[in-house]
């Protein structure tokens, strides 16, 4: 019998379109993630000035969406079938979340292309956690959570393994 505070679950997923300066493509994104998700996306907005590439604060590049829960976990099913269920292990960080992208929306399972939209990728961000972490989070007697109880990558490639029928990609 494995030791139930050892098991990983998803704590969220976030789906990031990056538009810089492009109002146009910023207006496209919010309409796929929406198309995506039903949901209706926030903004991204800069807070400092880089003059080399016209930014200023107030203004929006981009927009995301977080989902957690059940509509998360169905949606990952979705998003990694796009990818091909591959992962590589470079796509991993050192607590074990990972990230991907997908090139091209009409490669999402349930999704149609559509002409306002056009031709556009996202980013998918899965943050992976254990039962415990709720006590780096909280804010009376705030923890750090122990190497023992953090996520590895092999553990959570294994955990994408079994739960999801992910393969390793090569690299």
């Amino acid at each position: 019998m494995t030791n139930v505070m050892k098991r990983i679950k998803i704590e969220k997923i976030t789906l990031n379109v990056g538009a810089g300066k492009d109002e146009e493509k910023l207006k496209r994104g919010v309409k796929l993630l929406h198309k995506i998700t039903g949901i209706e996306p926030l903004k991204t907005i800069t807070s400092k000035r880089i003059p080399g590439w016209s930014l200023r604060p107030g203004l929006a590049i981009g927009c995301k969406i977080t989902l957690r829960g059940k509509k998360a976990e169905e949606l990952l099913r979705r998003l990694l079938a796009a990818g091909g269920n591959k992962i590589k292990k470079s796509q991993f960080d050192a607590h074990g979340n990972f990230s991907f992208g997908v090139p091209e929306y009409v490669d999402v399972p349930g999704v149609d292309y559509d002409p306002e939209i056009k031709i556009m990728g996202f980013e998918v961000a899965v943050t992976l956690e254990r039962p415990g972490y709720r006590i780096k989070k909280r804010k009376f007697q705030q923890k750090k959570i122990s190497t023992a109880h953090g996520i590895k990558v092999t553990e959570a490639l294994e955990f994408l393994k079994t739960e999801f029928g992910v393969q390793e990609a090569e690299i």
